[in-house]
């Protein structure tokens, strides 16, 4: 009959730089399903090296490790893996309880790798802990257990896939002789149920307690005796056959993720560390660019509210410099004029400004006075809010009347009254109010556009201003498409009228385009910025995720020692990274909107949209798979053995 367990000249050397040390030097041995073995030895005579190479833990230097008749010598980690899910249980000195996780979700972690259902892991983990007397502990944690509870604990994970060959390294070595007896009682019970026990001890006491003992010394194999033969072989052949086998994957990712939000609740205040980084970097991209944005539309909404099919005609200052003195006649009324005869063109407004004192009753106001033609409104897209706008008689009859801004309007009638058909001095010059424009608002370069008076270009000129020359001439194209063609022929017109070039002219189309460039370019600075405190953020979650890695060492030795292949090793701190930055990412959007919203509050031009929440909740989550890779792929590298012995 082929033993289930059969070691060849089996020898294993550490290497440390040059130096080499060999702790087994040519073992063999066969052990039988069903027996009671104890390996005993003192301490550096190779018993852990040996039970971790019978548990697939680690691999032998050379010669030949049969499990079943299967050499496994030369298999890649994450067939050994397999194999310590399907046949190994362990029961450790130290238990190697996950200290933050439950009795029954301890239980529970090698049917995890084996892909067992949630409610058959819960079913079998609360049966097999009843069974050990620990029905009324399933919720507990190791702190709040005592150690021969710990040990019952370590026993029914050892079980919980089956654990045809219970491999016990020291199992009474931590606890009391009363605990210690129930131990080996148990260990007693569950190899006449046909389990493999292989005990690994230093002490005689424990040893004479199994069937079978083996004695190391230096590496070597010095006594095998067996006292008496196995309790039950049957037994053991049938626990082969009825032995858990799975995919060997963690069963959902919602387990992943329990296991991730555990383990950052571990450590509290050092997630919120964590987390504060990713939330200021998520917040900051989503605020700035909701401010940006904001400031983008809000200029670009005035320019349009003037129209993109506009062209404004000033004059061209770069040909006065110099101090030449007095007023600079350049743009004349007719030049409007002219300009309404080229084709393409819809209308001419143009426009004289200054500084007036405006008194109604005891209230003396100081604004500016616009001198200027009917087709204003329109020119500027601004409505007359109540009475009426300035008309062409207005205009032929030099009439002494004025249509008021909101700003000058409310601060000449406080009280509501009505200023339709009043009087007002405007230069100590009586006008008649006949209208009040709708409220504008701020221009683009930030002055109050509500802060004028408005008067017939005819009247001003010749009453108020005392001059004949225009500020600025705005022309409408009917077709957009053709407005640079019409620009040139107006820019060439005023050339032959004025007999130089002294004019120049603006097209609102190409500001908008200029603008709309600019403001792209200061998002994506603000983006940017933004983007190095999501990367700072990222490096945290790197720092958090290389610290939880070393600090869970022996955790992650007790995973794989369940069943743990390498790539389940590497989603768990993966998702765990995941976490920290899609919590993080939440976190920073709420903030990023709260901000945007309170600054909308106190007056900033703020403009929201689904773009820069979701790249800034996506990158968030970028930085977590990016960041979190290193320290998970550091994690899943690890050899079982070692991560066992650490401390």
């Amino acid at each position: 009959m082929t033993a289930l367990i059969s070691l060849k000249d089996i020898s294993k050397t550490y290497y440390n730089g040059d130096l080499s040390v060999e702790v087994l030097h040519g073992i063999s041995l066969d052990i039988e399903a069903g027996e009671f073995v104890a390996i005993i030895g003192q301490s550096g005579s190779g018993k852990s090296t040996l039970m971790n190479i019978l548990g697939c833990l680690d691999q032998p230097t050379s010669g030949s490790y049969l499990l079943d008749g299967e050499y496994v010598s030369g298999f890649e980690p994450d067939e050994l893996a397999g194999l310590r899910r399907r046949t190994f249980g362990f029961v450790f000195q130290s238990y190697n309880l996950i200290p933050t996780a439950s009795a029954q979700e301890n239980v529970e972690v090698p049917a995890v790798y084996a892909g067992a259902s949630a409610q058959d892991r819960h079913d079998r983990a609360e049966a097999l802990l009843n069974t050990l007397n620990l029905g009324d502990r399933l919720d507990h944690r190791p702190n709040q257990l005592s150690g021969g509870q710990q040990q019952r604990v370590s026993i029914a994970r050892a079980l919980m896939n089956g654990g045809r060959i219970i491999l016990a390294d020291e199992p009474t070595g931590a606890l009391d002789s009363q605990s210690g007896e129930e131990v080996m009682a148990l260990l007693r019970k569950m190899n006449e149920s046909g389990h493999t026990i292989i005990v690994i001890t230093h002490s005689r006491e424990v040893a004479e307690q199994a069937d079978r003992l083996i004695e190391l010394r230096d590496g070597h194999v010095v006594s095998d005796r067996t006292k008496k033969g196995r309790s039950n072989p049957e037994a053991a052949i049938g626990l082969k056959q009825k032995a858990v086998d799975g995919v060997a994957a963690i069963a959902d990712v919602s387990e992943a993720i329990k296991m991730a939000v555990r383990a950052l609740r571990a450590n509290l205040f050092r997630t919120i560390l964590t987390l504060l980084g990713i939330v200021i970097g998520v917040g900051s991209v989503v605020a700035m660019l909701a401010i940006g944005t904001g400031a983008q539309n809000s200029v670009l909404d005035r320019i349009s509210s003037m129209g993109s099919n506009l062209l404004v005609v000033r004059p061209n200052m770069a040909n006065f410099r110099g101090g030449q003195g007095g007023s600079i006649v350049t743009l004349v009324p007719a030049d409007a004029d002219a300009i309404l005869e080229v084709p393409n063109v819809s209308f001419a407004v143009p426009e004289m400004t200054s500084t007036v004192t405006v008194r109604y009753g005891n209230v003396d106001y100081q604004t500016s006075a616009n001198g200027t033609v009917p087709q204003f409104t329109d020119a500027k897209s601004w409505k007359v809010g109540t009475g009426e706008f300035i008309n062409q008689q207005d205009m032929t009859n030099y009439a002494p009347v004025a249509v008021l801004g909101q700003t000058v309007a409310k601060t000449l009638f406080p009280d509501g009254e009505s200023p339709l058909g009043k009087y007002v001095l405007v230069s100590k010059i009586p006008f008649q109010i006949i209208g009040v424009m709708s409220e504008m608002g701020a221009g683009p370069g930030g002055n109050d556009q509500d802060d004028t008076i408005i008067v017939p270009l005819s009247t001003g000129s010749t009453r108020l201003f005392g001059q004949r020359n225009v500020r600025s001439i705005t022309v409408q194209v009917k077709d957009g498409s053709l407005i640079n063609a019409t620009q040139t022929t107006i820019q060439q017109l005023l050339d032959e009228r004025h007999k130089k070039q002294d004019t120049q002219i603006t097209n609102m189309a190409s500001i908008r385009e200029a603008v709309t460039e600019t403001s792209n370019t200061l998002k994506l600075f603000l983006g940017a910025v933004a983007a190095i405190s999501l990367l700072v953020g990222g490096i945290g979650v790197m720092n958090i995720m290389l610290v939880s890695v070393s600090e869970r060492t022996r955790e992650i030795g007790v995973r794989m020692a369940t069943g743990a292949r390498q790539r389940d090793i590497l989603l768990q701190f993966l998702i765990e990274a995941l976490v920290v930055s899609a919590v993080g990412g939440a976190i920073g959007v709420v903030a990023g909107l709260g901000t945007g919203v309170l600054a909308k509050f106190l007056g900033a031009p703020i403009s929201f949209t689904i773009g820069p929440v979701a790249l800034a909740f996506a990158c968030s989550f970028l930085t977590g798979l990016v960041f979190g890779y290193l320290p998970a792929r550091n994690a899943s590298k690890l050899q079982p053995a070692v991560a066992l012995s650490s401390e």
